[in-house]
């Protein structure tokens, strides 16, 4: 099992500031539709990606619950 410094360093690697990311799947009322775009600006410390998404949406990714690609 992979400690939480491994996986945060992981999704930084996978996700730099600027990766241009499509969301595939939130479980959540208020988050974009799927297919929406938008630009990663940080990894936090509880590894959610967070996301200046296209639409105007600030709604956090979070890591084994929602579905991002790179794009």
């Amino acid at each position: 099992m992979q400690s939480c410094k491994e996986v945060l360093k992981k999704l930084q690697e996978q996700y730099p500031i600027g990766a241009r990311v499509e969301l595939v799947q939130m479980d959540d009322p208020q988050a974009p539709p799927v297919g929406t775009k938008g630009t990663v600006y940080a990894v936090d410390d509880m590894c959610d990606i967070l996301v200046r998404w296209d639409n105007g949406s600030r709604l956090n990714v979070i890591y084994g619950v929602d579905v991002i690609r790179r794009v």
